[in-house]
């Protein structure tokens, strides 16, 4: 069975005389808690077709990598000089003002704008609002090599994040489930109640709100 070229967006992107391409995806739409994280990864075109068949071989979509892995890229990508990198976060309060979809457009602007890409790969569906033209890839962080990495650096951000508030909020969890709304989670906050750091709009959250109300 053969293997997608992880490189065949890139190279067309190449071709068409950009220079500063990036692939963009996110981490955290869905989760009850904590911010939305967008991350937007350039490579050097020299550097990663030199180095595709070795450290970067194995490079897919975060959420199909172990954790020890996705660090271990995380890493790699952060030390090499050939590797630009632009983050955005957008906290929970700004995710209930304008919406989650709006919030994770938002948040991958600011990562393309943090690395001035020319142009992007990004992950899905079109986005509105980015500072530069972009191709939307369905299923993208397994296609393409840059959206793969873009949503490692963007998923181990977050994780991170989450890890932080868990050691000052404790009983939520927050480093196991990371905010999503898993058995635990919403017996945390059926037991103490909502925090700052949760979605206060998303269904669950509202509803427990709402209950506090009455």
């Amino acid at each position: 069975m053969s293997h997608p070229d992880v490189l065949l967006f890139e190279k067309e992107a190449w071709a068409s005389g950009f220079s500063r391409l990036a692939g963009i995806d996110e981490a955290g739409r869905g989760p009850l808690a904590g911010p939305v994280v967008a991350a937007a990864v350039i490579f050097d075109p020299d550097y990663i077709t030199a180095e595709l068949t070795t450290i970067y071989s194995a490079l897919t979509d975060s959420k199909a990598m172990t954790e020890k892995r996705r660090e271990d890229y995380f890493e790699t990508l952060n030390a090499s000089a050939a590797v630009k990198i632009g983050v955005g976060i957008v906290e929970p309060e700004e995710i209930d003002r304008i919406n989650i979809l709006k919030a994770t457009h938002k948040a991958m602007g600011v990562a393309a704008a943090a690395v001035a890409a020319d142009h992007a790969l990004v992950d899905g569906l079109p986005v509105k609002g980015l500072p530069c033209g972009h191709k939307a890839i369905v299923k993208g962080d397994a296609l393409s090599i840059s959206i793969s990495a873009a949503s490692i650096i963007a998923k181990v951000t977050r994780d991170r994040m989450m890890v932080a508030l868990d050691a000052r909020y404790p009983e939520y969890g927050f480093a196991a489930h990371k905010g999503y709304g898993t058995k635990r989670h919403l017996e945390a906050l059926r037991k103490h109640g909502a925090i700052a750091a949760h979605r206060q709009s998303f269904r669950p959250v509202a509803e427990l709100n709402q209950m506090d109300l009455l």
